[in-house]
């Protein structure tokens, strides 16, 4: 993970998909979770800080901040 691809426009989004899949397929269980913390990180860092969800003192329930 961590890599950015450009796609030529002219090839078929069903191929892309495919391509990923094998490529997200072929990862260990513990190379899926730290992608997701990577994931989570970022999408921190890209919102100033602040996450994206945080959780209410209800238990599980999470709310995104209002806009």
């Amino acid at each position: 993970m961590g890599k950015l691809k450009l796609y030529d426009i002219n090839t078929p989004r069903e191929t892309i998909v495919e391509e990923r899949d094998a490529i997200y397929l072929s990862y260990t269980p513990e190379q899926r979770f730290f992608g997701v913390l990577q994931l989570n990180h970022i999408s921190v860092m890209m919102n100033g800080g602040k996450p994206l969800k945080s959780p209410q003192s209800k238990g599980l329930v999470i709310r995104k901040p209002a806009i």
